[in-house]
């Protein structure tokens, strides 16, 4: 918080004509790094009209009804909007006096899983289905459908989208609320797949990150992705002459860092699932059906080349032979993975031991939609959030808390078909659905102003 300048108590600022009178304090409660309250501070500013006859004022050549907002969340920390403001008028306000940031936070919560609420439902204008969904740091997302990306704000306004020159995207992530990773599969005949890091902002392209073989450039096509907090990017790789395995490249540099080959027995290359684990500092791997006729999961610890944890359910006895792991999440104690099957169950495998298969339990019965004869097939997905796990059959997503993972909510959106794809990040859940090519927006209500 900045300091005002002596004897200012009352401020008047004159805003695009507008005269307001506030306090001092209530302008300094912006922030120093805020225009307004870089504007009371002594040593940025000087000799205000009004100086020395006890109330400052400022004139603001800027849009007196949206700054009336802004004051009043400065005032008492809620956001009133009257209708005839528009969210991009508001915001492009909010940023010029550096108070976007509380805008944002007023508009909804930290995440909470049992009070969701159903925020937005946004079409998409890609004329087909959508590929995966991602949440940005920011609030923002972005959804890859066929050779492009678009990419929201979190104001839910379209940017700039990615375009991959039809090129099918196999994966996309955040690796800022500016950077997004985009892997892309290479097409017959064509060397133009590949893992490439694009400005979320702007849709420029800033790096393509190559695969070195015996000191050779070779194309390959990426498959999931992912990366750690030591700016390390790791993804599932398949290349053209059996060079499958995963890919490692440090983003500061660009420059490949390692690359793990597939041994036998497990299944690298065409994994469709990567995901890192602090705790362990080993990458979790996952191949699913219906990408092989078999599962494998494998933790591997790159410092010595090692697979240090690894299951499959190749070999699983007859009476449990139709039970098919299709997704899986490490959660986030560390201890186990959790899996479901296109029954709904949910299992868990213990990572402190490698000779335990998955202990099934059956789901806590929910009411779902049932599936219509012309809708297509979505396989469950799961995902782990502030110790709670979240998990998508048909058109819901199922909520489960407690260590013992007891259903808690459910959410059910738009009446837009089954979820293909769900993600959560800067405290939303965004819901992807295959039907209508649209996204449902969750968030959690802001805490009431007293």
């Amino acid at each position: 918080m900045c300091t005002p300048a002596a004897g200012r108590g009352r401020v008047r600022l004159n805003v695009g004509g507008r005269v307001f009178e506030t306090t001092a304090a209530t302008l300094a409660g912006a922030g120093r790094d805020s225009m307004l309250g870089a504007m009371l501070d002594a040593a940025w500013n000087q000799g205000a009209e009004g100086e020395g006859e006890g109330v400052a004022e400022y004139f603001v050549d800027r849009d007196p009804e949206c700054f009336a907002v802004l004051l009043d969340l400065l005032r008492t920390g809620g956001l009133h909007v009257p209708p005839q403001i528009t969210e991009g008028a508001l915001c492009r306000e909010a940023l010029y006096y550096g108070l976007l940031d509380r805008v944002r936070a007023a508009r909804w919560g930290e995440f909470e899983g049992d009070r969701l609420r159903l925020a937005a439902s946004v079409a998409g204008r890609a004329p087909g289905d959508g590929t995966a969904v991602r949440a940005a740091p920011d609030g923002g997302c972005c959804v890859a459908h066929g050779g492009v990306v678009r990419v929201y704000n979190w104001m839910l306004e379209e940017r700039r989208p990615v375009y991959l020159d039809h090129a099918p995207v196999n994966d996309a992530a955040y690796l800022d609320e500016a950077t997004l990773l985009v892997a892309a599969r290479e097409r017959p005949g064509r060397r133009d797949g590949g893992v490439a890091a694009f400005s979320a902002l702007t849709g420029d392209l800033h790096h393509r990150f190559r695969i070195a073989h015996d000191r050779q450039i070779r194309s390959f096509t990426p498959g999931a992705l992912a990366f750690d907090h030591r700016c390390k990017i790791f993804a599932s790789c398949k290349g053209r002459f059996n060079e499958y395995g995963i890919g490692v490249w440090d983003y500061n540099t660009g420059d490949q860092a390692d690359f793990f080959y597939e041994p036998p027995g497990c299944a690298l290359g065409d994994a469709d699932k990567l995901q890192w684990l602090d705790g362990t500092n080993t990458l979790m791997v996952t191949t699913m059906f219906p990408r092989t006729d078999n599962s494998f999961i494998s933790l591997l610890d790159f410092r010595d080349k090692n697979v240090a944890w690894s299951w499959s359910d190749v070999g699983t006895p007859a009476s449990l032979e139709d039970k098919h792991v299709l997704h899986a999440i490490a959660m986030e104690d560390g201890r186990s993975v959790c899996v479901i099957n296109q029954y709904d169950d949910l299992g868990f495998l213990d990572l402190r031991n490698n000779a335990v298969g998955v202990r099934w339990r059956s789901r806590s019965k929910l009411t779902t939609r049932k599936k219509t004869h012309n809708e297509e097939t979505c396989y469950p997905k799961l995902a782990a959030h502030d110790g709670q796990l979240f998990a998508s059959t048909n058109d819901t997503i199922s909520v489960f808390s407690g260590p013992d993972h007891i259903l808690t909510s459910t959410l059910r959106g738009s009446d837009a078909g089954a979820i293909c794809d769900f993600s959560i990040g800067g405290d939303r859940l965004f819901a992807l659905h295959n039907e209508e090519n649209v996204f449902d927006v969750w968030d959690t209500p802001p805490p009431p102003v007293i």
